[in-house]
């Protein structure tokens, strides 16, 4: 298809049949690219309801009673001495128990930023989750270490989306990191202060401290 451009001929008012063709087809173009804009959209926001509700639901299955919590804080980030992995420390706020795990090193890197007050000039990946979440009216309402299995901690992340909370299944290195960032509560279960007898590898896995 050869496109004609538009322009004005003879008397004013008056178009060429060419420039009357041209104008057809810069309306449907336009027309064209403000319904592909719409489908892009509303494909990004299937995409991304996909991705949040996905894991909302797991979370609430998988959900079980914790019984008693304890709040806790976290005091900080450091290598483990023998093998060089990091590790998150906590504390509880009350009884002053203890908990270590390994995790990754960039999950160390999200901690340890809203610990030192340091707001990077662009966003990371938990500063951009917690965006999301604020955009779509929710926020961390609590993260909670819910318990110890196979030698590896887990723990729930409890959203607030407009009063009604939401419960998502969450490693405890990025519930911790958007915890601080949002100044939750962090509670742990009595289950999380149990030790495994085995001995733990350091790979990032949100693992116990031998």
């Amino acid at each position: 298809m050869r496109i004609v451009p538009c322009k004005r001929e003879g008397r004013p008012h008056e178009r060429s049949s060419a420039a009357k063709r041209c104008g057809r087809y810069s309306a449907l173009r336009s027309k064209g690219d403000t319904m592909r804009q719409r489908r892009i959209v509303r494909s990004v926001v299937v995409v991304f309801a996909v991705l949040v509700t996905a894991p909302i639901a797991r979370g609430a299955e998988a959900s079980s009673p914790v019984g008693a919590v304890y709040e806790m804080e976290v005091m900080g980030v450091q290598a483990d001495p023998q093998s060089g992995a990091p590790m998150v420390f906590l504390r509880g706020k009350q009884d002053k128990r203890e908990l270590a795990m390994f995790i990754g090193p960039f999950e160390a890197q999200a901690i340890a930023l809203p610990l030192q007050g340091v707001r990077p000039s662009r966003p990371y990946t938990h500063d951009l989750m917690l965006a999301a979440l604020h955009r779509l009216k929710a926020k961390v309402k609590r993260v909670v270490i819910t318990g110890l299995r196979d030698n590896t901690y887990f723990a729930d992340l409890v959203l607030d989306v407009e009063g009604q909370e939401l419960l998502l299944d969450s490693r405890p290195s990025d519930a911790l990191a958007l915890a601080l960032r949002e100044d939750a509560p962090i509670l742990a279960a009595e289950a999380a202060f149990a030790r495994s007898p085995r001995s733990a590898a350091p790979d990032g896995g949100e693992r116990t401290k031998p």
